[in-house]
């Protein structure tokens, strides 16, 4: 079954998000940190009259990675919290199946807890993001429940 996804970047790395489970993409202004929380938190922002956690997914796939500097995100509904994802980059949505993983193509073995596959897309394998992962792995969990 061929799945809708929203494809993007983070950490230099080619992703692919399941529509289903983005509810907007915006730009995020002021972020007010919060105290003694997670290096990948960068804090809360106000977004339509709600309050969003926003994340910094390189950060919170690999805290090796360099923080991400931009303000880009895509906001997400886990546990019924919202958070904001940034990402280096989005680009369009779509329509792709999803596969196993091959052999080889994770990026490092950080990525294997928030990955759930791959798409192929103009000829290249992408990885499907796992949001939910991310969110519990930025929250110092290995894996959200599902």
């Amino acid at each position: 079954m061929r799945n809708l996804f929203l494809l993007a970047r983070v950490a230099g790395q080619d992703v692919a998000i399941l529509s289903d489970h983005v509810e907007s993409v915006v730009d995020i202004a002021a972020v007010s940190p919060v105290p003694r929380t997670a290096a990948a938190v960068c804090g809360l922002a106000a977004l339509r009259s709600r309050v969003v956690t926003v994340i910094d997914t390189a950060l919170a796939i690999d805290p090796a990675n360099d923080p991400c500097r931009r303000r880009r995100a895509v906001v997400t509904q886990v546990d019924g919290h919202h958070y904001a994802l940034l990402v280096d980059m989005l680009d369009d949505a779509y329509r792709c199946e999803v596969r196993p993983l091959s052999a080889g193509l994770m990026p490092g073995p950080s990525w294997a807890a928030v990955v759930g596959g791959m798409i192929d897309h103009d000829g290249r394998a992408v990885l499907v993001l796992d949001l939910s992962a991310v969110v519990a792995r930025a929250a110092g969990g290995e894996r959200a429940a599902a």
